[in-house]
């Protein structure tokens, strides 16, 4: 695995100075964008409850950040840790697309 950062000097041309606005870093030649990612989880509750304490329970909104490595119409995954040496990723999660609120690319 190689992880790149992109290094520009004055005496390159600008049009090779050309840099995302988006946080992100390249793992074995693919860029991986990092993402405040807004979902619902579920909130439980074994004890009594009358019928307007059961009426006001919700799910909590819960917010994570994390290099988005694959997205598709049923999952989104993501990882927060990676090996600087290999390609090998760790804090993963795989969240279904219908728990997700928001989605949002984090800008430099």
């Amino acid at each position: 695995m190689m992880v790149k950062k992109v290094c520009y000097t004055a005496d390159m041309p600008k049009s090779k100075r050309k840099k995302s606005k988006f946080k992100s870093l390249v793992i074995d030649k693919k860029r991986y964008y990092f993402y405040k990612i807004t979902w619902l989880d579920i909130v439980g509750d074994s004890g009594h409850a009358n019928v307007d304490e059961f009426s006001n329970m919700k799910p909590a909104e819960m917010i994570t950040y994390g290099y988005v490595f694959e997205k598709n119409k049923n999952f989104i995954k993501t990882f927060s840790s990676f090996d600087s040496k290999e390609e090998s990723f760790s804090d993963r999660n795989v969240f279904p697309i219908g728990c997700i609120v928001r989605l949002e690319k984090i800008n430099i």
